[in-house]
């Protein structure tokens, strides 16, 4: 799609790279606010965060992190597991005989899910970098659908355990869910704690390496490093063979040497420009995050549905066809179009419904609790049977 294409590429990944990590910075001061009360505001600890995550971040390549980002990994597998166990424990202690209070449904908070479940899969956005320094690229088809497979697994286990004992009154966030007492219960406060903490280790590292190919496309852009690494690799050997020559066993290829990724800045001065833009970047996002620190699910919906569906869902499919479109069958065609209306118009209505609540918020009613569900499930834990006795006998709910 010549330049069109390649700028619409850059920019919704550069959109990516630097809103995903706005959205850890306010996780992670929400996080730091709650396992540490009565300390520092969450303004402060997002400060904070960005000022300890600029190691991580000055480290040249993702080569270098591959150790830190399977611990960040491990991280959040602990923490949802902390966080799921604490929930099912505490909640199937006080909903005996009870049935959990049913969604209510619409069209909006139903699309609205486009963003989160978009941002589910927002690390696949770290898949290019990944290749160019893979020491075996054509492995990376078989590692992508194994990760994605995985993610999804995971995905649903937590929010089918999550529904199936609180129902609609589920937050947006797990962890959250464990934290307080809204939910009629006080978990372990050192369960809550070891989670928290499982979760700001997975925040750390994943900021860093979701921020990496941000990095590797503004210092292409401004100062012009990197270009090696798009370079055409040419054939030595000719494509000539004389019939009459005496023909060797064909030898079983070795793996080609890829561009060393570190040659930018190994020249003197190019280290220090690339560290000082780079901390302009961190510097960026953690002012943005400070300002949207008291919207988190919104800012998590808007990302999900604006920059990572645009990037990492639409333009690969319309790449593909533009590319494959002679080739491929007539009802791979009408999947991938299919794909691409439905995934353009929730795209668009989510991020205009989200981006009113962060751009142009509207006051919020205190006694509304769980938003997602009906009448008095609304405002009081449906555990409660004090407060639902009599309703319960009247209504039969």
């Amino acid at each position: 799609m010549g330049g069109f294409g390649r700028w619409a590429v850059v920019i919704s990944q550069m959109l990516v790279c630097t809103m995903v990590p706005i959205v850890f910075l306010v996780l992670g001061g929400s996080l730091l606010t709650t396992m540490f009360p009565d300390t520092y505001d969450a303004t402060t600890w997002i400060v904070f965060m960005g000022l300890v995550l600029l190691p991580i971040c000055l480290v040249p390549t993702l080569k270098e992190g591959a150790g830190a980002a399977a611990a960040g990994c491990l991280g959040t597998l602990l923490a949802d597991g902390i966080a799921l166990y604490l929930l099912v424990d505490n909640v199937n202690k006080k909903n005996d005989g009870l049935s959990t209070p049913p969604p209510d449904l619409s069209f909006k908070s139903v699309t609205t899910v486009f963003g989160n479940l978009a941002l589910a899969y927002g690390a696949g956005i770290v898949i290019p970098a990944l290749q160019r320094e893979h020491s075996d690229p054509t492995r990376m088809p078989r590692v992508i659908l194994v990760t994605m497979t995985f993610i999804s697994c995971c995905f649903l286990a937590v929010s089918v355990t999550g529904v199936s004992v609180v129902g609609c009154q589920i937050p947006g966030n797990l962890l959250f869910a464990v934290a307080g007492s809204k939910l009629g219960f006080s978990a372990s406060r050192g369960g809550v704690v070891l989670a928290f903490l499982f979760m700001q280790l997975h925040i750390t590292i994943a900021f860093a390496v979701i921020m990496f190919p941000a990095f590797f496309i503004a210092e292409r852009l401004i100062f012009g490093f990197h270009k090696h690494s798009f370079e055409i690799t040419h054939e030595t050997d000719s494509a000539y063979v004389d019939v009459e020559a005496v023909q060797e066993e064909p030898k079983k290829p070795e793996a080609l040497e890829g561009p060393d990724m570190t040659a930018s800045y190994k020249i003197p001065g190019n280290y220090t420009k690339a560290a000082c833009l780079r901390i302009l970047i961190v510097a960026i996002c953690t002012a943005i995050a400070i300002a949207w620190q008291d919207h988190f699910g919104d800012l998590l919906d808007f990302v999900g549905a604006s920059s990572t569906a645009t990037c990492c869902m639409i333009l690969p499919i319309v790449f593909y066809l533009k590319t494959f479109n002679g080739t491929i069958s007539l009802s791979e065609k009408i999947f991938a179009y299919f794909a691409v209306i439905v995934s353009t118009f929730l795209a668009i209505y989510v991020s205009i419904n989200t981006g009113k609540a962060l751009f142009a918020p509207s006051e919020a009613d205190p006694s509304i609790i769980f938003p997602h569900c009906a009448g008095d499930y609304r405002k009081m834990v449906y555990t409660n049977t004090t407060y639902f006795n009599s309703k319960r006998a009247l209504y039969g709910y």
